[in-house]
């Protein structure tokens, strides 16, 4: 019984690991479509959201097979809880990547605007959080998974700054307003991206020291 467990567990682990890989690379697609107008990269992530979400529908039965079949207790409950919640959570990030690839794609098509904040430096923060997110729950790495909580509030000042500067843009520029509208929308996905790696740091934590976080502030030393 505890072999047949472990070994589902295990499968299971694997298939959390092979989605995140997936998410993170269209995380970056969809990032790079943006910085290099480019539409057919942007159709590429558009594209492949159908796999993310059979990735997922996947994952919540095997999770709900475990359950069913073995009744899992201590560290093992708690693994297929997180599991759970991640899963939800890269799914996510898959769709919010979409929503990127689909501003991207819009832009592509307008005249060239100059970002008037740094959005690659924001885009790379945010693709860190989530490969760190993941490494963190691969290697059960607590500090790791604190560490990227308190990146989160890197990510909100981004976006704050973000939102001043296409405020005072938009009277300079009416004519470009729905090009920076977009511009606006692709920074808000970024932070919620940053947000949904930042759960899943939460559900590591809580995996391998049982301690929810969530609502605490983070304080991270180095």
């Amino acid at each position: 019984m505890l072999k047949h467990l472990q070994r589902d567990i295990d499968a299971l682990k694997e298939k959390i690991i092979a989605m995140s890989s997936i998410v993170e690379d269209r995380v970056y697609l969809a990032t790079m479509s943006v910085l290099n107008r480019d539409a057919r990269l942007a159709q590429s992530v558009i594209d492949g959201d159908t796999e993310v979400d059979q990735m997922e529908v996947d994952i919540e039965e095997s999770c709900l097979k475990i359950l069913a079949l073995f009744q899992p207790v201590a560290v093992d409950l708690r693994f297929i809880v997180a599991v759970l919640k991640i899963n939800n959570d890269l799914e996510r990030i898959g769709d919010l990547a979409v929503n990127i690839a689909e501003r991207s794609a819009y832009l592509a098509e307008q005249d060239k605007i100059d970002f008037p904040f740094d959005l690659s430096e924001m885009a790379k923060k945010v693709e860190k959080m989530v490969s760190g997110s993941m490494d963190a729950l691969v290697n059960l790495d607590v500090r790791q998974a604190h560490w990227i909580r308190s990146l989160d509030d890197e990510i909100d000042a981004f976006n704050r700054e973000m939102y001043t500067h296409i405020k005072e843009e938009i009277p300079k520029k009416p004519e470009l307003i729905g090009s920076m509208l977009h511009v606006l929308s692709i920074g808000r996905h970024l932070e919620r991206i940053a947000d949904h790696a930042t759960n899943i740091a939460e559900d590591v934590i809580y995996l391998v020291d049982a301690d929810i976080v969530r609502h605490r502030p983070e304080v991270y030393e180095e």
